[in-house]
């Protein structure tokens, strides 16, 4: 269970790594239909040791409302490689937050301000991720042939991509 623990650590290290520079996420929410719904976010906080991701957005907003009806989240980060995080988001009112995350650009993008009521925090708490390591370098090109040939799956020892539960970090 230790060495377990151990590769969830080191992949939760990966992930943080990875989607550190990364600002925008697609925050795929349910629709009262469940239907999938996803939009641009810009990520405003990434704080992996308290497993949390924060978003800013409005409460007059479709995602606000999906989310109040049901929390289930996915999140997405693509750029040097793919980050696929789902989990469970709840909307939070804090004041000192909202103004450390509020900026021009946000005040633009939202057409508001930190002081608004209406804006609203997403806080994202993370359940399980999985990240696959982009890039056509010769690995990669080698587990793709690999694949594709029958020989390997890209799963088989493969480390382009791993996947991270977070509640064997909290045991």
């Amino acid at each position: 269970m230790s060495n377990e623990t151990s590769e969830n650590e080191k992949t939760l290290k990966k992930i943080k790594e990875l989607i550190k520079d990364e600002k925008v996420a697609m925050l795929t929410t349910i629709s009262p239909e469940g239907r999938l719904m996803s939009r641009p976010m810009h990520t405003q906080e990434v704080r992996m040791e308290q497993e949390e991701i924060w978003f800013i957005t409005k409460k007059d907003t479709e995602k606000y409302r999906e989310i109040q009806n049901n929390p289930a989240v996915n999140l997405a980060y693509a750029g040097s490689s793919y980050v696929s995080i789902s989990g469970t988001a709840e909307c939070v009112q804090d004041e000192e937050k909202k103004k450390e995350y509020m900026n021009f650009v946000v005040e633009k993008v939202l057409n508001t301000s930190a002081e608004d009521e209406d804006v609203v925090l997403i806080k994202v708490t993370p359940e399980i991720a999985e990240y696959w390591e982009s890039g056509f370098n010769f690995k990669t090109v080698k587990e793709f042939v690999k694949k594709m040939t029958g020989r390997n799956s890209m799963e088989d020892g493969s480390d382009l991509k791993d996947t991270v539960n977070f509640s064997e970090n909290r045991k």
